[in-house]
């Protein structure tokens, strides 16, 4: 039984499938096994494409090779015969840039790479036959996460969030999607194992034919349900991207999806300002060190002085130990440090955080009552604050150094 997914096609009167492949037809067959659709088969696959007509099909399945000039002229013709009446996913046996190329160009609605399991061409199916809702579009609301220093544990967060609202969203669809605007170094894709679908030098040229038919092609789907927009790491490239292209997507985006969580760069870019302003809250994440704290304070009173009230920035910070005995930044010396800015800690625990990372799935997978995730869930929840922890004993030295350093109490 193919769950969730499946119910979601209930109601679609027709899927078409143009395969020559047993396998992927036997796939199809699988998938809409438990749904109330009419399957059909093409067996000769886009041979047969010059005599297909939609008849009234929700989802038009096609197999590409995109190796044959020909199959890629008949998926051509295909496209514009049906006049995009039609939903169309391709499955092809690779993708490449050439490839993603291509279908934005067609607008096609989504497509797989083989080998496809049953459940992902369901839900596929499920997401693009999907009417276009009647009412008004709302907007998400929108997390983002914002590096004091590097290596503090940025990606980490805002994935483990976007996966915790997404558990606590509608049901029945996708309702969080994870942005990461690292266009040089973001890490999102590759700890979630994902392919990053983002080509920024296809859209970049004209961000207007940003559309939600091409959104949906440059969406990476997680196997929790979790869809993440991500462009292939560019390291050795440091440059700036226009503007109108991210306030397209992030406009985009936030009208689609429930809930938006952004992992932004260290670099502060021309669009930097209006992700920011833009934001319902703004984390930026530190370490429980000395110039961890300084670094995050700086960061707070360059966003306020540049943006004033339209930016509300808060301080996390990361990987923080509680130590009653020995050296260490106690949770009351870090508060005092940072006033009215600190939103809460999270604790230190490697094993679990990186087990997470190399398996590509939720902390709470691994174990449901993880500290990590319960102290994120009261971030994100203000009906569920973090309650202080107790000070012990006098404040250290510390934090009145860390306050002279940057030129006076707060």
């Amino acid at each position: 039984m193919l769950g969730p997914q499946s119910a979601a096609m209930e109601n679609r009167s027709r899927v078409l499938v143009l395969t020559a492949d047993p396998e992927l037809a036997h796939v199809a067959r699988t998938a809409v096994a438990d749904a109330q659709v009419d399957l059909a088969l093409a067996a000769n696959g886009l041979a047969d494409a010059g005599n297909v007509e939609s008849g009234g099909a929700a989802v038009l399945v096609v197999d590409l090779d995109a190796g044959r000039p020909e199959d890629v002229t008949s998926l051509q013709r295909l496209v514009a015969r049906l006049e995009r009446r039609t939903a169309i996913i391709v499955v092809a046996q690779t993708f490449t840039h050439d490839l993603a190329r291509r279908l934005l160009q067609l607008r096609i609605a989504d497509f797989l790479v083989k080998p496809v399991a049953p459940i992902d061409l369901a839900r596929a199916c499920a997401r693009v036959a999907q009417p276009t809702p009647a009412a008004e579009p709302t907007e998400a609301q929108i997390h983002t996460f914002l590096p004091a220093a590097g290596g503090v544990g940025v990606t980490t967060l805002a994935i483990q969030t976007a996966l915790l609202l997404l558990r606590g969203g509608a049901r029945n669809a996708a309702s969080t999607c994870l942005i990461d605007l690292d266009f040089q170094h973001g890490a999102c894709a590759d700890y979630l194992d994902l392919e990053p679908r983002l080509d920024l030098g296809e859209i970049e040229p004209r961000p207007e034919r940003l559309d939600h038919q091409l959104l949906e092609v440059m969406l990476s789907h997680h196997s929790s349900g979790l869809a993440l927009i991500a462009a292939p790491n560019r390291p050795a490239e440091m440059r700036s991207f226009d503007a109108k292209v991210v306030t397209r997507l992030l406009d985009l985006a936030s009208s689609r999806f429930e809930h938006v969580v952004i992992d932004m760069p260290r670099v502060w870019f021309s669009w930097t300002d209006n992700v920011l302003v833009g934001s319902n809250m703004l984390l930026v994440v530190t370490e429980a060190t000395v110039p961890g704290l300084r670094h995050a304070r700086n960061l707070v009173s360059a966003i306020k002085e540049r943006l004033g009230a339209a930016a509300q920035p808060r301080v996390v910070v990361n990987r923080f130990e509680q130590r009653w005995f020995g050296p260490g930044l106690r949770r009351a010396e870090i508060k005092q440090a940072l006033g009215d800015a600190f939103a809460g800690t999270i604790p230190n625990n490697y094993r679990l955080v990186r087990e997470a990372i190399d398996r590509g799935v939720p902390l709470e997978d691994i174990n449901p009552k993880n500290n990590v995730a319960a102290e994120l869930r009261k971030l994100i929840n203000p009906r569920h604050p973090a309650v202080p922890a107790p000070a012990q004993g006098g404040a250290s030295r510390i934090v009145p150094d860390l306050l002279r350093a940057r030129g006076g109490a707060a």
